[in-house]
């Protein structure tokens, strides 16, 4: 079995002060509800640097901004899943 992707969640203070801690929870359902347990690994980090821009991930060395509790299933969605997709499938 392959080891799963990372994905850093920052827990940085700026983050911090922009909710990462309410986001967090949400992040860990939606990573059950699209069965990635397996697949995707969720580590908090320190700074990820950009931290004039919201709330930052890092996912295969690409860095995620303007992350919210609200957009948090669209970035799932559109900057993490294709990275996932079985090339079996």
């Amino acid at each position: 079995m392959n080891q799963p992707d990372v994905l850093h969640l920052c827990m940085g203070s700026a983050c911090h002060q922009r909710g990462v801690y309410h986001l967090l929870p949400k992040l860990q359902a939606l990573i059950r509800q699209y069965n990635l347990e397996d697949r995707l690994k969720l580590k908090g980090s320190f700074c990820l640097g950009p931290c004039t821009y919201g709330i930052v991930m890092q996912f295969g060395g690409e860095i995620i901004v303007n992350v919210t509790a609200d957009n948090i299933e669209q970035k799932l969605r559109e900057e993490i899943l294709p990275y996932l997709v079985d090339e079996e499938v």
